[in-house]
C-alpha cells in the first residue's frame, strides 16, 4: 500500500467530482454518447470515480485495473459484437483509462487509446471536464465508425447515462 496515494483518495473531497461534472455536463456527455453511437454499432460507457474504495488503496490497485474491473461490474464486455468501450475518470489520481472490448481491441491499438486520452487529459488540465469527456467520445466514436459500421439491427445495448462510482 502506497500510504501518500492511499491519504490522497481518502481526503479527497467527493463534492469535487460534482463540481467538475454538474448535471448539464453529464446531459451533455449522455447526448454525445447517443449522437456517436447513432453513427456506428459500437457500444460506449463513461464512468467517473472520485477516489478509489479502501480495498482498492490497500491492494495498490491502479487505474487501469480499476478501469478492467469497472468495464466488467458495467457488463460493458456484454455486447453481442464484443464491441464496447469504457472511458473511466479516476479523479483522485487524474487518470483517464479507456478499455475495449476483445473485437475493437483487434483493429484499434494502445497508441490510438493513449492518443485520445491525453486529447481529454489536456481539456480537464485547463478546467474544461466537459469539453475533453465530449472529445474523447467523439474520438471514440470516429474509431468506431470506421471499423464498426452502423448495421440494419443496432440497437443500444447499453445505457448513454453516465456513470458516477
Amino acid at each position: 500500500m502506497n500510504l501518500t496515494r492511499t491519504l490522497k483518495h481518502l481526503f479527497y473531497p467527493g463534492w469535487w467530482l460534482r463540481r467538475d461534472f454538474p448535471a448539464h455536463e453529464l446531459a451533455n456527455i449522455e447526448a454525445a454518447i447517443k449522437t456517436s453511437e447513432s453513427k456506428h454499432s459500437g457500444e460506449i460507457r463513461f464512468a467517473i470515480e472520485s477516489s478509489l474504495p479502501l480495498r482498492a488503496l490497500w491492494n495498490d490497485e491502479s487505474p487501469k485495473e480499476r478501469a478492467l474491473e469497472v468495464f466488467s461490474l458495467l457488463k460493458v464486455w456484454d455486447t453481442e459484437d464484443n464491441n464496447g468501450v469504457l472511458i473511466y475518470l479516476l479523479l483522485a489520481d487524474h487518470k483517464v483509462e479507456i478499455t475495449a472490448d476483445r473485437n475493437i481491441n483487434k483493429v484499434v491499438g494502445l497508441k490510438e487509446w493513449q492518443r485520445i486520452c491525453k486529447i481529454m487529459e489536456t481539456d480537464f488540465k485547463a478546467g474544461r471536464f466537459g469539453d475533453g469527456a465530449v472529445k474523447g467520445i467523439e474520438e471514440i466514436g470516429i474509431l468506431l465508425e470506421k471499423h464498426f459500421p452502423i448495421g440494419a439491427n443496432n440497437k443500444n445495448e447499453l445505457s448513454n447515462k453516465p456513470v458516477i462510482l
